[in-house]
Order: C-alpha cells, then structure tokens, then sequence
C-alpha cells in the first residue's frame, strides 16, 4: 500500500432494473444457447468508503461490524475476496451504505457491492481499470471463487450504468451496447416506471440455484425471455415504448414458472392488482420470491395504479447513465 498519510476514497455504484432476459445469463443456458438481456442502472446506489486506518488492524461497517487483523478472520466474503484480489492486506476500514436494503431486493446489490468495493480497493491501491474489467474481476469473484449461483448481468450493468443490452456468447464472452434514446425519450420511459417494495427480502441464491438445475426442462420458457429481450433492445433503439409493457407480461409469464420460489401469493396480488388497475405490465425484479416489483404505466392510468397499490411503499427511479465510479479521493501525504 501507499506510504503513511491520509487517504479516503468514496466510490458510488449504481443499482439496476432489469427488463427483459433475465436467466439467460446464466451459465447453464448461455454456454448452450446464448444469452440475451436488457436493463438499465438506476439513481440508487451502493457507497463503499474505505479509509486508511493509523494501525495495521482491519475494520468493516456494514450490516455488521468487525475488527480484524487478518483478511483471512474477515467474515464478509465479498469484501474478503475483494481484498485479497486487490492485495489490501492491513491498515484500512471499509465502510458499505446502501440506499435500499443491501440483500434480497432483486436490485442488484450484491455485484453493485463488489464492483464498488473493487473500485474503491484499486483506486485506493493507486491503480484504475476498465468497466468491462470491473465487472470481469466481480464476475470472477461471485461466480468462480465463491461458487454463487447467479448470472452476470448484475456485475455488468453496476460496472456500466445506462440502459443497455448485454450478450452473452457461448464462448464466454459478453458484449454490450448502450440503448440510445433521445432526452425525450428516455424521459417518457422513465415517466413510465413505478417500482413497489413487496416488504419481503429472500436470498436469490437459492432460488437460481434451483432454477440452475432446471434449466434443461425450461429450455422453451428461456428462449422465449430470450426472444423477449431481442425484440426490445430493437424497439427501445428505435424510440418504440409502447412494447415495453407488453414484453413485460410476457416475460413474466415465461419467468414465474421456471422454478419453484420465483413468485408467491403477495407477488401475484401486487401484479394483477396493477394491471387490473391500468397498468400495461409488470414483473417481479431479479430472481424473484420478494424484493420490488416493477410496473410499466402510462402516466394517465397511473394515479389508479398508485391508489390500488397504495399499501405498498414506492421506490422513485429514474434512469442513471453511468457506472461505478469513484466521486471522493483525499489523498494527503503526512
């Protein structure tokens, strides 16, 4: 590390909706058939703050708090596996905010964890690197170091920001493109986006880990999501909005059944409640079984909607363009 003084460093990374392609990204069904998604960062986000501490102990704030003096005793394991793929081995404490709850909320906070925490660890190691390559390094560690099941969409979207369409090929690799709107455009489609809290966060992992194992009997269901996210990454481009909400039933239809968990009584109330009240589609966001609910409706049918789900907190959105980035760095010498 750096030599004594003072050092801070901030890093704000978004968190994500995704709207279309969810579970082709995942390893099972991409490395067969390719995967397809769509989704864009949104103005909420993960802060990671880590500071040089006087001594050579380890500190973390999170949920939790720990004192350490080894990175091996760190029992938060993406920050653990964060230091130790950074080499930040002493003398510093790490503190992680998020703006909604940091777990089970089918934003995407566990990779908007780690990319930030990478981006943090780097820069406060005096080092940058890419947004592909933050999110290749999240990738390496939540997917192949810690073994979770889930896909790569989530570390992509963080490490990026706007709205995009990712792919992901049977080789492995992942390309992206960022959906162009105009102002006017992406501010009708951000007019149209209500996000409700279900008030019940689950851990997605196991969820998608059963979804992993049954991804061969729901071959039909993931190329039709697939399928989905194709048309809408076109239609976006091309200024068509009107689709967005459709392919959102659709792709719900196709999503709730992949797996035992994904949906339950509370969803299903949320989602028919908002469409019987005008609302053109919704969905449940990430792997499903609680989290937050996204509705696409038009501004005119929205006060219905806000009314028939009234007993539900909503979470404003609107659309953030960029990625993970670091937005404090003090660095002062003794």
């Amino acid at each position: 590390m750096d030599g004594e003084g003072k050092r801070v460093i901030v890093s704000e990374t978004p968190l994500r909706i995704s709207f279309a392609g969810g579970g082709t990204d995942l390893p099972e069904y991409y490395n067969d058939h390719g995967g397809r998604i769509v989704s864009c960062a949104i103005d909420k986000f993960v802060y990671v703050i880590v500071k040089r501490r006087y001594d050579d102990m380890i500190c973390l704030n999170y949920s939790g708090r720990q004192t350490v003096d080894s990175v091996d005793a760190v029992e938060h394991e993406l920050v653990r596996e964060a230091m130790r793929f950074t080499d930040v081995d002493r003398g510093v404490e790490i503190t992680t905010i998020a703006d909604i709850p940091s777990e089970g909320s089918g934003l995407g906070s566990s990779s908007s964890v780690t990319v930030g925490l990478l981006n943090a660890l780097h820069c406060f190691q005096g080092v940058q690197f890419s947004a592909r390559e933050l999110a290749e390094q999240a990738c390496e560690i939540e997917l192949t170091r810690l073994g979770k099941a889930m896909g790569r969409q989530d570390a992509y979207i963080a490490a990026y920001g706007g709205l995009r369409e990712f792919r992901f090929g049977h080789d492995g690799t992942t390309t992206t493109r960022r959906i162009g709107l105009s102002s006017d455009q992406r501010r009708r489609l951000e007019q149209r986006l209500l996000v409700y809290y279900t008030g019940v966060t689950r851990k997605a992992n196991a969820i998608l880990e059963k979804q992993r194992e049954e991804i061969g009997a729901r071959r039909a269901e993931l190329d039709t999501i697939r399928k989905l996210a194709e048309t809408l990454a076109n239609d976006l481009e091309a200024g068509e909005l009107d689709s967005l909400g459709r392919i959102l039933r659709e792709g719900w239809g196709a999503k709730r059944v992949l797996t035992d968990g994904i949906s339950s009584e509370r969803i299903e109330t949320m989602i028919t409640t908002a469409l019987e009240a005008g609302a053109d589609g919704a969905k449940v966001c990430g792997a499903g079984g609680g989290g937050f609910v996204l509705v696409v409706c038009r501004p005119e049918n929205q006060p219905a909607v806000r009314e028939a789900l009234g007993d539900y907190h909503e979470l404003p959105v609107r659309i953030f363009g960029m990625g993970s980035r670091v937005v404090l760095d003090i660095h002062r010498e003794p």
